[in-house]
């Protein structure tokens, strides 16, 4: 453990979770385009994946720009490693790359341009608490 338990908590939800998505509000209720945008992509895809929102602490937002060395959100990480923000994530999924590197058979239907609603039957979705910057 470092002195920042912040970073340490940020570096543990990307170490734990094979795909996880640092974003602007929840899957069901995206609180930007950009953020809806790779949930749709992700959720085109049809894999579980973790999230989490990065507006209750700006903390949060800092750290993980800090820890990347990537200064927008949403940011997409996969097996450990940064896949991008919305527009890699946008195009990585229309050249079949997302899907490749996600492990997924989909990919096949358009990305949608914002995420679906939250009744629109998602049991797939992986939604963790967001344990980030909470003691």
């Amino acid at each position: 453990m470092s002195e920042n338990p912040l970073r340490d908590a940020i570096s543990e939800a990307i170490s734990e979770n094979d795909i996880i998505l640092f974003m602007k509000g929840t899957p069901e209720g995206p609180a930007c385009g950009f953020s809806a945008r790779a949930v749709g992509v992700l959720q085109a895809l049809d894999v579980s994946f973790a999230s989490v929102d990065i507006l209750p602490d700006p903390r949060i937002r800092q750290e993980l720009s800090a820890l990347s060395q990537w200064p927008t959100i949403p940011q997409l990480f996969v097996k450990g490693e940064l896949v991008g923000g919305s527009d890699i994530i946008l195009e990585m999924y229309e050249s079949g790359e997302l899907a490749e590197l996600v492990g997924s058979e989909g990919g096949d239907a358009p990305a949608p341009a914002s995420a679906p609603a939250a009744d629109a039957g998602n049991g797939a979705l992986l939604q963790p608490e967001n344990r980030i910057g909470q003691a």
